[in-house]
């Protein structure tokens, strides 16, 4: 018996690096040839958030801590103390995962205030009535206009209208960690592992993959090969056994990796395709 569960999530689009032009420069005078006039109040200030900008795409905001008005830890954002909410900032979108619903919406950054638009989410149902207080106490928290500050360890400091504070702490993007945007793939993991030769890990079981391709309508193209062994890690893939799974991952290329390790790194994105086999 088969059962599958199709997952469909609003994808963001691929980082693009905004960069501004310099103001045209007023002719130089005798003898101030080598002389360029200084920069404009202006451009510093979009320089700054440009940088501002970069930092945020550059790293997940994991939650560590919230607290209201009264300085009252705000438990509702703490649903899922295996997994706390998370923010990434894609392209001028802001994602909110590790909720019931995965959310997102607009930003803007600027004079150190990040302004958010009215969220959109998925529309799964969770039974556990804290996780869907979660997505209410997330959302009508990330909206409007948040006051931003940046601790000297990184963190990101939110602070809403209503005097809530919301910390969250960085951690560097795969982007980030391998120095680019790697190559999206996607891959299907048979449902169950088989033993595979391994020199130095006795009694080694790999997941069993084969690279799949879609076009841009998301329609399968080709016949997928065999199964393989796949001898790599996913990051962020935990395999379940009896769940065959189609995944879309990044693959990044290692530097100078040891001897003894891959030249790929693996990451995955999200989880499109589930089915249960027994």
């Amino acid at each position: 018996m088969k059962t599958t569960r199709n997952l469909m999530l609003i994808l963001p689009l691929a980082l693009l690096a905004a960069c501004s032009n310099p103001s045209s420069q007023a002719p130089a005078g005798p003898g101030r040839d080598d002389l360029a006039p200084a920069p404009t109040a202006a451009a510093d200030q979009k320089a700054a958030v440009q940088l501002d900008v970069q930092r945020l795409q550059g790293n997940h905001w994991v939650l560590d801590s919230a607290t209201d008005s009264a300085g009252k830890r705000i438990d509702a954002l703490f649903a899922r103390a295996d997994k706390p909410v998370t923010l990434d900032f894609i392209d001028g979108r802001l994602a909110v995962s590790n909720t019931c619903n995965r959310m997102g919406g607009g930003y803007t950054l600027a004079d150190g205030t990040l302004t958010v638009s009215p969220m959109a989410s998925t529309m799964m149902a969770c039974t556990d009535k804290a996780l869907m207080a979660l997505d209410q106490a997330v959302g009508s928290r990330l909206e409007g206009a948040l006051k931003t500050e940046l601790g000297g360890e990184g963190q990101l400091t939110l602070r809403t209208a209503s005097g809530d504070v919301l910390v969250f702490s960085p951690q560097p993007t795969a982007e980030t960690r391998f120095g680019g945007p790697g190559e999206t793939i996607f891959i299907e993991v048979a449902a169950q592992t088989k033993p595979c030769p391994h020199p130095m890990i006795r009694d080694k079981q790999c997941l069993q993959t084969r690279e799949i391709h879609f076009d841009d309508k998301g329609i399968k193209q080709g016949t997928p090969g065999a199964f393989e062994n796949f001898y790599d890690v996913i990051e962020g893939y935990t395999h379940e056994a009896g769940t065959r799974n189609v995944l879309r991952v990044k693959r990044f290329n290692v530097a100078n990796p040891p001897a003894d390790a891959s030249s790929k790194a693996y990451v995955l994105d999200m989880v499109v395709e589930s089915a249960t086999e027994k």
